[in-house]
């Protein structure tokens, strides 16, 4: 992936490494489209990455979508329990016990 921007004082279109933060008037582009891209007439492209490296997923990756994986499959009463409310003894999900009275 590359990421385009423009240079209007310079009728320049820059293609270069994918951002790391999204800016106003860049478009992040897949490996095709980068490879086709073209230029307005008068217009010169800047090709800042000379070729597309596919870098696969990094160590970092794959321990964020694990984390994630793990997230979304843990019960929602384990991961944010309610707190207990007065007149309540204990909270599991929907479920409520109370104090009797008497």
């Amino acid at each position: 992936m590359a990421t385009l921007t423009y240079v209007y004082s310079d009728s320049t279109a820059v293609l270069g490494p994918l951002a790391h933060m999204a800016e106003p008037h860049s478009y992040d582009l897949c490996e095709t489209h980068s490879e086709r891209l073209t230029a307005p007439r008068g217009w010169e492209v800047v090709r800042l990455a000379p070729a597309y490296v596919d870098q696969g997923p990094t160590p970092d990756d794959l321990v964020a979508l694990a984390e994630a994986v793990r997230e979304a499959g843990r019960p929602k009463h384990l991961a944010d329990p309610e707190p207990v409310q007065n007149g309540e003894v204990a909270r599991r999900g929907h479920l409520r016990i109370l104090r009797g009275e008497g």
